[in-house]
This record gives C-alpha cells, sequence and structure tokens, in this order.
C-alpha cells in the first residue's frame, strides 16, 4: 500500500468471518480533518481515494487537507490526482482507444522501449453495444438479421477487440448481443464497495470508475462514482495516470413527496433535467438526498443518474442505503459482497439516512415529486420539457417558429404503394431504446402493460410508424417473457432487434423507402419518439427533423397515435372495433399494477444465469479466430482498423509549443455546438470526403457502415470531421452541412478539402465557437479530428467539460474569450487572421492575447482564457498530447 497516512487511519473492518484494510474517514475526522462528516458522500469518496494513494508526489498532505477548505467555502480551486479503480468502454469509443495503445507499443518499441509496458494497469471491461443497427424491425427474425448483419460489418473491428483482449493484461470484452455496457455495468459489473489483494491483504474501498461513454454516469444511482471521459482520458488511467481535476462544487437535490399516479422515473429526470440546467452544473456534482430517495427504487435512481451529461453535470450521485443493497441481492450479487457494502459505508459514514443532519453543499435546488407531470423533451434538446397536457401545442409552436412550416401544417404525402399519407408531425419512429430507460422494469413492464390494454381494445400503430425495442440487457427480455408481455409488444410491432444502443445514437437504421421518399420530397417535418437521452438535431435519423425523448409507455402511446398533433390527454389515441375513441388514460396501466407485476416478474436467478457467462458470446463471436502477438499485425487494405499518424517522428523530447501567427479560421461556429457536430457520427453520405475515400478503396455505398463503426480509422473519421449534416458554419449564410470557405479566394470547400489545402500550405488554423462549446457526447473523435485537421486552438465563449479536456489531450489549445467578447461582438466572418501570443510560455488559466487582423487591414486583440486549467494539463499540452506524455514518461522509466 503506497498511502503515507499522515492522518493514522488505516484501519481493520471485520465483515462476517472476513478481514478487510480500509482507510476510516472517522479516524481521520479524528486525527486532523475536522468535520469531514458533513462533506458530501461523494466528496467522502474522493477524499478516500486521496488518503487511500497518498505518496508525496501526486498526492500530498495538502491535497487532502484542501476537503477541509472545501467545507469551509464550499468551492476550491484546488488541483488532485484522482484515480478511479476501473475503466468502461463502449465498442465506438473503445476500438479507438485499443488502437492507440497497439500503437503506443509499435511506438514504444520504436523508442527502444519495452512494449509490455503498455498494458491496462487498472482493470478495463469493453462493452460492444454500439454497433447493432435496427435494419429489420417489426418481425419475429428482425434480431436475427440485425444481429447477423452486424456481424457482417464488424467483423474487422471484432477480430481486433478480440486481439485486444488476448493481448492485453487487465482487458476484458463482453461480447456483441448482450447488452449496453452501462445497463451490464449497473446489473453486473458494478460492486459499490471494491476489493484488491495487495501484500497478503485484501483492501476495500469504493468502487470507483471512468468511461468512454458520457453516460457513465449512470451506476451514481448504485453509488458507484463515475462519469464520463474522452478515449485520451481513458487510455491515461488505465495506463497508471491520475485524473487531474478540480475539487469541485456539490450541488444538492433535495427530493421530497412521492410520484404521483401516472408519472414516471424518465417524467422525474426529465424534469430534473430542466430545473439543473437552469441552475447551472457544467463541471459540478450533483448529489440527491432527501426522504424522497425513500419513494424511488434504485432503477429510478439510476435513470435520473444516467442523464448526468444532459443537465451538465460531472455527475449525479446517489448515497448507498438500503435500497441499494436490495438492487445488489435483486441482481444476484455475492451475498458477502452485499454485507461487505453495508459494513464498509456505514463505518464511513456514507450509509444514508445514518448522517449527522444533511451533508454541506454548495447550493441547493428542491423539488417536491408529486409535482412530477407526464412529460417529453424536444424536439432538439433534452432539456426542452414539455408537458404531455401541452405537446401538441408546443409542437405547433416548434413548426411555427424553428421550422417555418405553419402555413402547410395540415399539407398530407402520399406514400407511394400504399393507402395513406403523411404529413408534418407525423411520427415515423418510435423506439425502446437507450441506457436510460430499459434499465429499470416500472417503465419496461409499464410499456407492456399498455401494449396489453391496447391489444384489447382493437388499437394497432399506425402503418408509418417504424417500431422497436432494443433492451439493455438479456434480462429485461426475460422478465417481460414470464410476465407475458413480450407478446404483447410483438403484436404491436415492438419487438426484439437487439441488445444494445440503438435509435439514441443514430442507429436507428433506414426508413422504408416509400416512407423516406415522401418525407424528403415533401419537405416533411417528420418526428421521432424515442425512450432515449440524447434527441440533437441529426442525430436520430436524417429523414427526421424533430426528436422526442418520452418514457417508453408513452413512446408505445405515440406509436398508437402516429403524430406529435394528437393531443393525448384530450384527443383519443385510436378507435376501437366499434369505431367508439379510445382514450390514453383508459389503457395506461395503474401504478400498483405496475409494481405488482415488477415483484412477479422480476428475479435474481435471472441476472445470475444471464451473467453466468458474461465473456463467452455467442456462436458468431467463438467462432472468430485471432492469432495472438505483443504488438498487432495492421493490415494496409483495412478500412476499419488502421495505425494512427499521432507518434510519427516522436523523439524522447518535445518541441516547445509556439504561438500562433496569421492563423486562418477554419470553421465560424454559434452556441451549443455539439460533438454530435463536431465528431463524426452517423451514416456516411455518398459525395462526401469520407465516402469518397472508401469509393477509393473499393468499399460500395451499402457497405459504407457508420462512422462510429470506423472509429478505429483516421483517414475516415478526420474526413468526418466537422462534417454533421445539421452543422451551420457561420462563414456561409444559411448552409448546412460540413462546409467552409478557404482564403484568400473564399471558395467554398468541404471543412476537410479546405483543412488539407492550408496544411498543404504551411497555413496554421484555429476554430471559433460560441457559448458550451463541445455539449454532448464524450467523442474523442470531436478532439482527434480536430488535431488531424491542424487546428491548433479552438476560441470560445465557454467549454463543455469533457470536450476542453478532450482537446487538451490531443495538443489543441483551448481559449476562452473574456465575458462580454464574442465572435459577434468582433464582427468575425471567417475571412480574418488570428494570431495568439504567450502560448510558448504558458501557465494554468493565463490570460493571452488574441489579435485578430480583418480583411480591411486593420487589428483588434482581445485577451482570451488559456483553458488549461492544471499543471498536469499543461505537461499533456506540452507533450503536445496526453499520450505522448505517458509514452515518454514510460519509455524513459
Amino acid at each position: 500500500m503506497a498511502s503515507l497516512d499522515s492522518f493514522k487511519c488505516r484501519r481493520t473492518l471485520d465483515v462476517d468471518g472476513d478481514s478487510y484494510v480500509y482507510f476510516d474517514l472517522k479516524e481521520a475526522e479524528k486525527n486532523g480533518l475536522a468535520g469531514i462528516s458533513r462533506l458530501p458522500a461523494s466528496l467522502k469518496v474522493l477524499l478516500e481515494n486521496l488518503l487511500r494513494h497518498e505518496d508525496g508526489k501526486t498526492v500530498v498532505k495538502a491535497d487532502i487537507e484542501a476537503m477541509v477548505t472545501w467545507l469551509q467555502d464550499k468551492t476550491s480551486n484546488h488541483e488532485i490526482a484522482y484515480r478511479p479503480a476501473r475503466v468502461l468502454m463502449q465498442d465506438f469509443t473503445g476500438v479507438p482507444a485499443v488502437v492507440d495503445l497497439a500503437a503506443m507499443r509499435d511506438a514504444m518499441a520504436s523508442l527502444g522501449g519495452d512494449p509490455t509496458k503498455i498494458n491496462p494497469l487498472a482493470p478495463v471491461d469493453l462493452v460492444i453495444d454500439h454497433s447493432v443497427m435496427v435494419d429489420a424491425f417489426g418481425t419475429p427474425g428482425a434480431f436475427k438479421t440485425n444481429v447477423e448483419r452486424e456481424y457482417e460489418r464488424n467483423g474487422e473491428r471484432y477480430k481486433f477487440l478480440k486481439w485486444g483482449a488476448k493481448a492485453f493484461e487487465n482487458f476484458r470484452v463482453v461480447p456483441p448481443g448482450t447488452g449496453i455496457c452501462h445497463q451490464v455495468n449497473l446489473e453486473y459489473l458494478a460492486q459499490t464497495v471494491w476489493t484488491k489483494d495487495e501484500d497478503g491483504e485484501t483492501i476495500a474501498y469504493p468502487d470507483t470508475l471512468v468511461g468512454t461513454d458520457s453516460h457513465t454516469t449512470m451506476v451514481n444511482g448504485l453509488s458507484v462514482l463515475g462519469w464520463g471521459v474522452g478515449g485520451i482520458e481513458a487510455e491515461a488511467a488505465m495506463l497508471g495516470q491520475p485524473v487531474s481535476m478540480l475539487i469541485p462544487e456539490v450541488i444538492g437535490f433535495k427530493l421530497t413527496g412521492e410520484l404521483p399516479e401516472g408519472a414516471t422515473a424518465t417524467d422525474l429526470v426529465l424534469m430534473v433535467v430542466q430545473m439543473l440546467r437552469k441552475r447551472g452544473v457544467v463541471g459540478k456534482f450533483v448529489e440527491f438526498f432527501g426522504d424522497g430517495l425513500d419513494h424511488l427504487s434504485l432503477a429510478d435512481e439510476a435513470t435520473i443518474a444516467n442523464m448526468a451529461p444532459e443537465y451538465g453535470a460531472t455527475c449525479g450521485f446517489f448515497p448507498t442505503d438500503a435500497e441499494t443493497l436490495a438492487y445488489l441481492t435483486a441482481t444476484g450479487r455475492d451475498p458477502k459482497r452485499v454485507k461487505l457494502v453495508e459494513a464498509y459505508s456505514k463505518a464511513q459514514g456514507m450509509y444514508r439516512p445514518d448522517y449527522n443532519g444533511d451533508p454541506v453543499f454548495t447550493d441547493v435546488l428542491e423539488l417536491d415529486l408529486a409535482d412530477v407531470v407526464p412529460s417529453l423533451a424536444g424536439p432538439k434538446r433534452p432539456q426542452d420539457r414539455v408537458a404531455l397536457t401541452e405537446a401538441s401545442d408546443a409542437f405547433a409552436m416548434s413548426l411555427a417558429n424553428e421550422f417555418d412550416k405553419m402555413a402547410e401544417a395540415h399539407r398530407r404525402v402520399k406514400v407511394e404503394g400504399t393507402e395513406y399519407s403523411i404529413g408534418h408531425g407525423d411520427v415515423v419512429i418510435a423506439a425502446i431504446t437507450s441506457c436510460t430507460n430499459t434499465s429499470n422494469p416500472d417503465v419496461m413492464l409499464g410499456a407492456g402493460l399498455l401494449a396489453r390494454n391496447a391489444l384489447k381494445r382493437g388499437l394497432k400503430v399506425k402503418p408509418w410508424v417504424k417500431t422497436s425495442l432494443a433492451p439493455g440487457s438479456q434480462v429485461v427480455t426475460d422478465y417481460l417473457a414470464k410476465a407475458g408481455l413480450q407478446d404483447d409488444l410483438d403484436a404491436l410491432g415492438f419487438n426484439l432487434v437487439g441488445y444494445g444502443c440503438t435509435t439514441c445514437i443514430g442507429n436507428s437504421g433506414p426508413l422504408p423507402e416509400p416512407i423516406s421518399k415522401a418525407i424528403k420530397e415533401g419537405d416533411l417535418v417528420a418526428t421521432s419518439v424515442l425512450s432515449g437521452n440524447r434527441n440533437f438535431e441529426g442525430r436520430i435519423s436524417q429523414d427526421v427533423k424533430a426528436n422526442y425523448l418520452a418514457s417508453p409507455p408513452l413512446v408505445v402511446a405515440y406509436a398508437l397515435a402516429g403524430s406529435m398533433n394528437v393531443d393525448l390527454f384530450n384527443d383519443p389515441i385510436g378507435f376501437d372495433e366499434e369505431n367508439e375513441p379510445v382514450f390514453l388514460k383508459e389503457i395506461w396501466p395503474s401504478n400498483a399494477e405496475i409494481a405488482e407485476t415488477v415483484r412477479e416478474a422480476v428475479t435474481p436467478e435471472m441476472f445470475a444465469q444471464r451473467y453466468a457467462d458474461v465473456f463467452k458470446g455467442d456462436d458468431i463471436w467463438a467462432s472468430i479466430n485471432v492469432e495472438g502477438g505483443l504488438t498487432y499485425t495492421w493490415d494496409s487494405t483495412s478500412t476499419y482498423v488502421q495505425n494512427p499518424p499521432y507518434f510519427e517522428g516522436m523523439s524522447m523530447t518535445p518541441d516547445a509549443p509556439r504561438d500562433i501567427e496569421g492563423a486562418r479560421i477554419l470553421g465560424l461556429f454559434g452556441d451549443s455546438i455539439t460533438t454530435d457536430h463536431i465528431s463524426p457520427a452517423g451514416a456516411i453520405k455518398a459525395d462526401s470526403p469520407a465516402g469518397s475515400y472508401l469509393q477509393g478503396h473499393q468499399v460500395p455505398p451499402r457497405e459504407f457502415n457508420s462512422y462510429g463503426s470506423r472509429r478505429g480509422n483516421h483517414e475516415v473519421m478526420m474526413r468526418g470531421t466537422f462534417a454533421n449534416i445539421r452543422i451551420k458554419n457561420q462563414m456561409l449564410d444559411g448552409v448546412e452541412g460540413g462546409f467552409t470557405k478557404k482564403f484568400p479566394s473564399a471558395d467554398v470547400k468541404p471543412i476537410y478539402d479546405a483543412a488539407m489545402a492550408y496544411q498543404a500550405e504551411g497555413t496554421q488554423l484555429v476554430v471559433i465557437g460560441g457559448k458550451e462549446y463541445g455539449t454532448g457526447s464524450s467523442r474523442d473523435w470531436a478532439a482527434k479530428g480536430t488535431r488531424l485537421l491542424g487546428v491548433q486552438a479552438v476560441i470560445a465563449e465557454s467549454f463543455e467539460r469533457i470536450h476542453r479536456s478532450n482537446l487538451i489531450g490531443m495538443g489543441v489549445l483551448p481559449l476562452q474569450f473574456e465575458d462580454g467578447v464574442t465572435r459577434e461582438t468582433l464582427g468575425l466572418t471567417g475571412d480574418e487572421h488570428v494570431s495568439v501570443a504567450g502560448i510558448s510560455s504558458l501557465s494554468p488559466r493565463d490570460m493571452l492575447d488574441v489579435t485578430i487582423t480583418f480583411a480591411d487591414g486593420h487589428s483588434e486583440t482581445v485577451k482570451a482564457m488559456a483553458r488549461i486549467d492544471t499543471e498536469n494539463e499543461l505537461e499533456y499540452f506540452r507533450n503536445g498530447g496526453i499520450l505522448h506524455y505517458v509514452l515518454r514518461n514510460l519509455a524513459a522509466a
């Protein structure tokens, strides 16, 4: 054990005959850390991490004492080094991480070092869950068809990942068709209290992790502190580097009362998202407390924790309580582990309600659960909640104000080869999907009960709706089957399409061609309703402009109604066989009926059986043959996996960062540009730079697959950076898509082509943005692609936490305008030159001079803060990126 134990708190905990070493927070409080029992539970986890890793170098006594200072100020600018217990990955972000590890082994050999040093030091689990697409739907054979197509499309990637599982120590792969990484984490991988055998002793400590997906936060519902980081940061954590962070502010969110009849956890989380977005919690922890927790299931809490990225927080933490223990038991965890979790949490003062009063928080919000009403969020952002009672009116307003279609609101377009037509607001995708809700038996069984009740009244899904059911784990199939409700969902077209993240990440698959054709020819604002967490424009389907998040029962309801124009509170949802109106309230299951169904249908045996061979996979996975090897044998003809150029020409000593002089602006963007806008995602268009590259390598468009599936090939990904069909470069009035002006000619080109032309000329590049630049998923390629395009700095009004960190991790400088300075106040049009002084002598959070030279020759100099917040981040930047920093240190060791 490395700890210096300055606060004499290393103790032994005896639980049911077993002995565990732990760092006792109560003893630490007695021995110099006065008042820490009043810390929020989430900060107690960080404090224990510091106590356990105190080494006099990366963690010093002052770092630990800063937690006491936090209690006084309720905020801190103190940097700490945090070491999570493990790392979680999904395949979209995991493949490039394993590609980078393989490339680092090659680079280590080139530097004369030992390639075996490139090996995960912390346990890593990668769950293949992001590659299944909804090609087939609405039939009993949909699942089999989609799985077969998944393997056809992704054979090269899966072979590579299987090699990684064999080549690297401490690295496990959960095969396709098992579940969504966050649900597998919640139901199986997470332990709440982690243990490790070291020097003949067993050490117990809080289960913590970072993940290469922003919704890693879901496991905070199980009192496991975790959040999403870029793949770049995750790789560093795997290689033993601490996560550098400031001690965060913690916003307490007090819940009181109980949910009313008809309200679901989905409705609750949409209200929480709205409230916290309004408060502003970017970069902060949120911790839930209050008597209202007594009336929420752990699955409800996981639903709220899941959407922390949507409310902007680093995490949304729930302390350990009786419900935590009940869930661990109900999901088949080892009884000895459950006893350890209880004993450890109580010993550490982390068990609710054993607090000495409420914890100290930076600020507190409060919500009475009785105020929650059925809701949706849309048409573009998760925080744009609208009550179900107002949903149809809200869509009408969006149609008029956002889409400028009010004059033709009632226009219909005949669907070729059918008896029906479609119009603005018609629901063409209804998807029960995503980690947010498919982990929650209440809403999943509620959807099944609604389907049963609808069938009894003779209702059918409208023929233009593409329906799908993609559970987060195989256990969902078991309990739906036991309750007899899968048959009812099947009868409405909600057949199983796969176990994985589908519609929520843009893997919704193509719409039937006649539907797609009618939408395009009529320029219709078609809609989707999905039980997901993301609904950004251009994300769900290229044919769908308005996307709404909703609970699984409401997904079924809107599939029956077929349109957002239907007022589900007052209008009939459909008509029975006697042509009598049927209203939603008549078929909506009661809370008591749902609770009784959950009690009868969900058993611990289901979890134990499904997870007994979780790493085994199906017959197709077993048939993939991989040749082992310390380094990977790169296939130069592969269009899925290529050796990236990050380490080409790398030496043991980095070149000093240089100032930016006379850079051109590659893109000029507005507020809330998301990583979905920046990062390659979704389908690859045939006439795009990435499409041209693939066709040049004899890949026909029908085999393009998605950008996500080709994340292991930098040639594809850099061509898709800033290429989202909905991105708006303000250098081009009214033009959507990844285009820019190449100066001085002002020719309009794809951003990739312009960047390559600038690189050939030796011209430096910057990107200009607005507020909340980089909001969204933890997409490492949003940063990697930016760097490969030659961008040296992004200058914006503010940054999302993960993307800011990722930019630094790739050697790109994030600069933040002073308050009141924007692209608009400066009058930028994109034809300016930009210079930045002071980079060569940079310190954290320095104010730098940014000089804008306008086309008429006059210049203006403004200040911008270097959003390199810590010394660790500065070292990464000086080395050209975090991987270069790690590689040089390991090579020198």
